[in-house]
């Protein structure tokens, strides 16, 4: 078998050690980073984005893959920064404050990285404050948020305003998601997009780049 596609293969299976030497045997062979990343990684990312769109997989199996991404990129990122390998784009993301549910976010920073993106996540209870410092620290082209409480929706509202206030809003384009959060709602407060679900919040985005 070809080794792009070992480690494909593994990332579908979430074998995180095994997908660690995959990438490292595909390093000492010399097989430039990029190509690594982009037609095994990214490749097997975009197949399981498809396989959940089409709920052929579920939250866990995508979660596990992600884990075995994660050791994969712990080995190539180093690799892809000296080879300068860019991102296509950059998100800050965070679950609104006062949530503390993850689990939407995770597979959302899943799929973004699956994209090609680099994501900061600033995690759960996320305050409007900390976005705008994530925003002018990064530099992202995307502010994601999630919110899982309808109690925490109009959080989302207040980070928008935050970016207005202190004109950044222009500078960004803010996607937003979760189970109460509609496209509806997203237009009201003033948000660029909504996403039903992480691999459309993925897709969406990358659609979006300028």
């Amino acid at each position: 078998m070809d080794q792009l596609q070992a480690i494909a293969e593994k990332l579908q299976k979430g074998d995180a050690n095994g997908i660690r030497q995959d990438v490292e045997e595909a390093l000492n062979q010399g097989i430039e980073p990029r190509k690594i990343l982009e037609e095994a990684l990214l490749s097997g990312m975009s197949d399981i984005g498809e396989k959940f769109k089409a709920n052929e997989i579920f939250v866990p199996e995508v979660l596990i893959a992600a884990r075995a991404m994660n050791a994969a990129m712990e080995v190539l990122k180093p690799k892809l920064v000296e080879a300068g390998v860019e991102p296509v784009g950059r998100v800050v993301l965070g679950t609104v404050k006062g949530d503390l549910h993850d689990i939407g976010k995770n597979l959302v920073k899943m799929m973004l990285e699956g994209a090609g993106f680099e994501v900061q996540d600033l995690g759960i209870d996320v305050s409007a404050e900390q976005f705008v410092a994530a925003v002018k620290e990064h530099n992202p082209q995307f502010v994601g948020m999630s919110a899982l409480l309808t109690t925490t929706m109009s959080e989302m509202r207040a980070v928008v305003e935050a970016m207005e206030k202190e004109g950044l809003r222009d500078k960004v384009q803010i996607m937003v998601g979760g189970a109460p959060v509609t496209d509806k709602f997203a237009q009201e407060i003033g948000a660029d997009f909504y996403g039903k679900d992480a691999a459309e919040a993925a897709t969406m985005a990358k659609a979006r780049l300028n």
